[in-house]
C-alpha cells in the first residue's frame, strides 16, 4: 500500500458527508477544467472558485494541484481499462479474425457512447500536445493494456509474435482507424461531405475489420521490407 493510499484511506475514514461532497465536486470540477485547458493552466484557484470549495480544500483531500490531477487521470485510466476488459471478453474464445472484429465492435462502442464531448478524449489529447509528469502511467496503465490485447489478436492473424515491430505497426494503423470514426466535427463533416452513413459501432467494426483483414494479407505477402529496429518500449 502506498503512502497516498493510506493517506486516502485515513482521511476516507474522517471525512464526514460535507467532506465527501467538497471533494466530489473539486473532482468533478477538475475533472472538466483539466479535460478543457490543460493541467497547466488550470489553477487551484479556478477550480476551488467552480466548485465553491475553499483553496485548503485541494490540500486537505489531495495535498496539491498535481495530487488532484492525479486522481483525475486515475478516473481515466479506470474507463480505459474497463473498456480494454470490455474487448477481452468480447473477443474471448473466437478466432483471430473474429477477435479482430470482437475488438473494434467493443472499443468502438465505448467511443461512441462518451461521444466528442467525452472529458476522456480531451484528456488524452492534453497529455499529447502538452504532456504532465503523469503521462507515462496513462500509457503504461490505460494505453499500453489496450494495445498489447490487440497485438495478441494481430500476432495471430500475422503469425507473428505479439511484440514483433511489424506487428506494433500494424496495432497503431488499427487503432488510428478507430481514431478517425470516433464522433466529432470534423469526422461529422467528412461524413456529410461523401454522402457516407451514419458511422455506427456496427459499421465501423465491419469496416475497420474487412480493411484489416485484407491489409494484413497483403502486408503479409508482400516481399521483405528493411528490419524495423525494436526500441527499448516495444520490448516491454
Amino acid at each position: 500500500m502506498t503512502r497516498r493510499t493510506r493517506r486516502t484511506l485515513r482521511h476516507s475514514a474522517a471525512e464526514t458527508p460535507r467532506d465527501q461532497d467538497t471533494r466530489a465536486r473539486l473532482l468533478e470540477v477538475a475533472t472538466r477544467l483539466f479535460a478543457e485547458s490543460g493541467f497547466k493552466r488550470v489553477t487551484v484557484r479556478a477550480i476551488c472558485e467552480h466548485a465553491r470549495a475553499n483553496v485548503a480544500a485541494v490540500n486537505y483531500h489531495f495535498r496539491d494541484k498535481l495530487g488532484l490531477y492525479t486522481e483525475v487521470l486515475e478516473q481515466a485510466v479506470a474507463v480505459m481499462q474497463e473498456a480494454t476488459e470490455a474487448a477481452a471478453r468480447a473477443a474471448e474464445g473466437r478466432a483471430p479474425a473474429d477477435q479482430l472484429r470482437a475488438y473494434v465492435r467493443a472499443v468502438s462502442e465505448r467511443i461512441f457512447v462518451h461521444g466528442c464531448d467525452s472529458w476522456l478524449h480531451q484528456l488524452i489529447n492534453r497529455e499529447m500536445t502538452d504532456p504532465t509528469p503523469l503521462v507515462e502511467t496513462l500509457v503504461d496503465r490505460g494505453i499500453w493494456p489496450r494495445f498489447d490485447l490487440l497485438s495478441r489478436i494481430v500476432g495471430s492473424l500475422l503469425n507473428r509474435p505479439a511484440n514483433d515491430p511489424a506487428v506494433m505497426m500494424c496495432v497503431c494503423s488499427i487503432h488510428s482507424q478507430i481514431v478517425m470514426f470516433r464522433p466529432s466535427p470534423i469526422s461529422q463533416q467528412i461524413r456529410v461531405r461523401f454522402n457516407l452513413p451514419e458511422f455506427t459501432p456496427e459499421l465501423v467494426a465491419d469496416h475497420i475489420t474487412a480493411f484489416t483483414l485484407a491489409g494484413l494479407e497483403a502486408f503479409d505477402a508482400a516481399p521483405a521490407r528493411p528490419r524495423i529496429v525494436k526500441s527499448d518500449a516495444v520490448a516491454r
